[in-house]
């Protein structure tokens, strides 16, 4: 019989697979490898290095429960910072000898006979009993096919690979986009050109950022004072948490916080004509909702212009808009999000019979386990996605449910375990039912929903309800071959 190489292969080393890291090196098991395809790890926060980069969700949340980090410097941290915690936790928990930098995963094949994953990668194939998977949601740019793209005669790039050797100084710059990255560089590039055109598709609610520096003093007790540290992450994950009901089973109470994100609108932009085009006509929550302090008063400058009307084409010189005008740029940045659907079918994954994964439908059990695919597990899977708090904590629920089942295919010497389709379809089945009154199925485009408009992404209901559910590894729901 063949002896895998590795107890588990873990794909990703943001903080998706640095959690798996760690829970498995608690868990004593220290034969497994990381892959990472960028030439550091960090994901998310190595690759977006984009001017004014930084989180939505209060730091002290948006980390670990097991390595706390009493030095944020502010309450919504920055790139920087997230990134160095990443090294902090890679060197607090040993991670930096199972790395393998450069590495990008191809795909993935179940040896029916010996139970174990041949993984290939760019340097070469590996097998393993498991693999856990989380190359990260926000992995791969979206970047639109503009007709004449190919011609233009200035540099592009995608805000999560900002191009810093272009000098955008004096320049002529256009903006395609206007998410979550854009209204946070929007403001950080619009003194430096010359002119900025922001192409809007579709208008963002948007609300006010509640940011602020946290102090040496304030960080000194949190770094002194444990349960202080642990009151702080409460309170944050309560007020955070209390927001679920509103997008789930109380839709219409989000006409309180869509009013306070219109009177935001309003405080910043006196222009009636540019806040209607703000403005947008779906239901708050539909969309992911974004917060900025400086995004509005950015496209106030007199060298600032917001055009709604779309894209035509590219010229060699500039945009053509569906107005039929013709727009100078020197420079295009494309601020248009990520193909979150297609990262869980970037790569082939052949399971039990050849069978491909997610080839049919995007479901999963408890967003971890698919049926057809052996000892192989998903961080930040299907319908584990959130709209309302930190998914660090979902990650860690995720983590813990997978290395519990690691856990249990070595102290029961198993071959593999394969979750039962019937149990799967039920689960699934229970979540649609849950998400058919929600926000995000009440009209917008969304990236909540695949291309047959189902919700392939939203976790419906409370992070801790799904903590509850991941918290043991329920073996009598999968096949198990010993």
């Amino acid at each position: 019989m063949t002896v895998p190489q590795f107890d588990a292969v873990i794909i990703g080393s943001g903080f998706g697979g640095l959690c798996a890291g760690v829970r498995l090196k608690q868990a004593g098991i220290d034969n497994f490898v990381i892959l990472e395809k960028d030439k550091q790890f960090g994901g998310t926060w190595w690759a977006n290095t984009y001017p004014g980069c930084a989180v939505d969700i209060p730091s002290h949340l948006y980390s670990f429960s097991f390595a706390p980090n009493p030095h944020w410097t502010r309450r919504f941290a920055g790139q920087g910072e997230l990134l160095d915690y990443t090294r902090s936790v890679v060197r607090d928990f040993g991670l930096a000898p199972h790395l393998r930098l450069s590495t990008a995963y191809e795909g993935a094949q179940f040896d029916e006979t010996g139970g174990y994953w041949t993984v290939r990668t760019s340097a070469g194939a590996l097998t393993a009993r498991s693999v856990i998977s989380a190359p990260g949601a926000l992995s791969r740019a979206a970047i639109p096919a503009l007709p004449g793209l190919e011609g233009f005669s200035g540099p592009t790039f995608h805000s999560s690979r900002w191009d810093h050797t272009v000098d955008l100084r004096g320049k002529r710059v256009a903006v395609i986009g206007n998410g979550a990255s854009a209204i946070q560089f929007i403001p950080e590039i619009a003194p430096l050109v010359a002119q900025l055109d922001v192409y809007q598709r579709t208008p963002q609610w948007i609300m006010p950022r509640p940011d602020r520096m946290i102090g040496p003093r304030e960080r000194s007790l949190l770094a002194r004072v444990a349960p202080l540290r642990l009151a702080y992450r409460a309170l944050n994950y309560l007020l955070y948490e209390s927001r679920a009901p509103l997008y789930l089973y109380t839709p219409r109470m989000l006409a309180l916080p869509q009013w306070l994100a219109r009177r935001h609108l309003h405080s910043q932009i006196a222009d009636p004509l540019l806040r209607h085009q703000l403005t947008p006509d779906y239901k708050f929550g539909c969309k992911r909702v974004l917060m900025a302090n400086d995004f509005y008063p950015a496209l106030t400058r007199s060298n600032v212009k917001l055009i709604t009307g779309g894209v035509k084409h590219v010229s060699a010189d500039g945009i053509v808009g569906t107005d039929g005008a013709e727009r100078a740029a020197d420079v295009i940045i494309f601020a248009t999000g990520f193909e979150v659907e297609r990262v869980l079918t970037a790569v082939e994954v052949r399971g039990r019979g050849g069978k491909r994964m997610f080839a049919d439908s995007l479901d999963a059990y408890k967003g971890c386990t698919v049926a057809g695919f052996p000892n192989y597990f998903t961080i930040v899977g299907p319908n584990t996605g959130l709209g309302h708090s930190s998914m660090i904590y979902m990650i860690e629920s995720a983590v813990n449910y997978a290395v519990g089942a690691i856990k249990t295919i070595r102290a029961q010497k198993l071959q593999s375990v394969e979750v039962k389709e019937g149990v799967q379809d039920a689960w699934n089945a229970t979540l649609q039912r849950k998400l058919r009154g929600g926000v995000w199925s009440s009209g917008c485009k969304n990236w909540y929903l695949d291309s047959h408009g189902r919700n392939y992404a939203i976790w419906p209901g409370f992070t801790f309800t799904y903590r509850w559910a991941t918290r043991r590894f329920d073996i009598g729901n999968y096949i198990v071959r010993a």
